[in-house]
C-alpha cells in the first residue's frame, strides 16, 4: 500500500490540491511538534512555494514525477542551500550551506515539498534522539517513549502524520532502530547506491542516506529515485537495477541464510518475531539456510574502531583539534 500513489492520485484527480494538501501537513506540525520535537525548523513559506508549482503543472495536465507533490521531512545534517543546516549543534548554529547535497537536489527536482528539517541526537552520535541542543524527540505513538535515533524526528514527523516519508541518514542503525520504534519501515541503502555528497558525515565509510515511510511500496518508489550515479561522490556507483517493480516477485526458489549467532542472547520476543518472518518467507517458498558466523562477535568494537576513527577526524574541521595533534612533532 502506498501513501505516495494515494496522495498523488487524489492531487491529479483534483480532489485536492498541493496547496490544500501542503497546509494541512503545516497544520499538523503547528499542532503536534510542540510537543513531539520532531522538526527543529519549519520551511513553511518554501514549501507553499513549490505546492502552487505543483498545482500549476497540474492544471496544464502535466503527468507528475515519483515524488512530486509529496510533502516531507529532511535530517538536519543534509545540506539545503540557504536553510541553515545545523546538525543539532550549538557548533553549527548560523550555518547556511551554499551548495544543496545532492539527495535534496534530486527531490527538489521533482518538487517534492520540503516542510522542514529534523531532529537528531547531535552530528547523528547517539540512538535515542536526546543529545539534540533542541531536546529531545519523543514518540508520537507514546510520549512516554523516546522516537530512536539519530534520525528520530524524521521517523517521528512520519509516525506523527507531520510528513509522508523523512529522509534520514544511517552509520550503525540511525534510519531502522528509530523506524522500528516508531512502528515505520527504514531502509539504509547499499553503500554507493544513493549519493552522499552534501550529508555531513558521523563516519564516511558507513554512513548512507535512506527514506523512512509508512509502507515497503513508498521506500522503493524514494529509493529508486534516489539511487543513481553522482561524479560529486567518490563512493558513488549507483543503481542498475529498480525495486519497485519487483516487489510482488515470488521469493520461491531464493535463499535466504539465517547466522544462528544472530539470535545468541536476544529478547524473547524480538527472537519469536524473528521466527514468525523465517515461516512467511519459508511458507512462501524460500530456502532457509542455517549457518555459522563465528567472528561476529567482534564486529562491534570494529564498528566503534572506525565509525569513532573516522568521526574523529570528521569532527577535526570544526575545531581544529585533531589536525593539532596529527601536526605534533614526532621528536623534539
Amino acid at each position: 500500500m502506498s501513501k505516495i500513489k494515494d496522495l498523488q492520485r487524489l492531487l491529479e484527480t483534483k480532489e485536492i490540491s498541493c496547496v490544500e494538501l501542503t497546509e494541512k501537513y503545516l497544520d499538523n506540525i503547528e499542532r503536534l511538534n510542540k510537543t513531539i520535537n520532531a522538526y527543529v525548523r519549519v520551511t513553511a513559506e518554501e514549501a507553499l512555494e513549490t505546492a502552487r508549482k505543483v498545482d500549476e503543472r497540474i492544471a496544464a495536465g502535466e503527468k507528475l514525477m515519483p515524488l512530486e507533490g509529496i510533502p516531507m521531512s529532511l535530517k538536519d545534517n543534509i545540506s539545503t542551500k540557504g536553510i541553515e543546516t545545523t546538525c543539532c549543534s550549538r557548533m553549527l548554529q548560523g550555518y547556511y550551506p551554499i551548495y544543496d547535497a545532492t539527495v535534496w537536489e534530486t527531490l527538489k527536482k521533482q518538487n517534492a515539498i520540503l516542510l522542514g528539517k529534523t531532529n537528531m541526537d547531535e552530528f547523528a552520535m547517539g540512538s535515542s534522539c536526546e543529545t539534540s541542543i533542541y531536546g529531545v524527540t519523543l514518540n508520537p505513538n507514546n510520549t512516554d517513549h523516546v522516537a530512536g535515533g539519530s534520525s528520530g524526528g524524521a521517523a517521528a514527523s512520519v509516525a506523527g502524520n507531520m510528513a509522508v516519508f523523512g529522509i534520514g541518514s544511517d552509520t550503525g542503525g540511525s534510519i531502522r532502530q528509530p523506524a522500528s520504534f516508531c512502528g515505520l519501515v527504514g531502509l539504509k541503502p547499499t553503500y554507493g547506491t544513493v549519493s552522499r555528497y552534501g550529508l555531513i558525515a558521523y563516519a564516511s565509510s558507513l554512513d548512507q542516506i535512506g527514506p523512512i515511510t509508512g509502507s515497503v511500496e513508498d521506500a522503493a518508489i524514494i529509493y529508486d529515485c534516489l539511487s543513481s550515479y553522482d561524479p560529486k561522490d567518490s563512493t558513488s556507483v549507483g543503481s542498475r537495477t529498480t525495486t519497485h517493480d519487483k516487489l510482488n516477485n515470488s521469493v520461491k526458489g531464493m535463499k535466504i541464510g539465517i547466522i544462528d549467532e544472530f539470535f545468541d542472547g536476544i529478547n524473547r520476543d524480538v527472537k519469536s518475531s524473528l521466527e514468525e518472518a523465517i515461516k512467511v518467507y519459508e511458507d512462501a517458498g524460500a530456502q532457509i539456510l542455517h549457518f555459522k558466523m563465528p567472528g561476529l562477535n567482534a564486529v562491534l568494537p570494529v564498528y566503534f574502531i572506525i565509525a569513532c576513527a573516522e568521526a574523529s577526524s570528521n569532527l577535526g574541521r570544526y575545531d581544529g583539534i585533531d589536525t593539532a595533534i596529527r601536526q605534533i612533532p614526532t621528536r623534539i
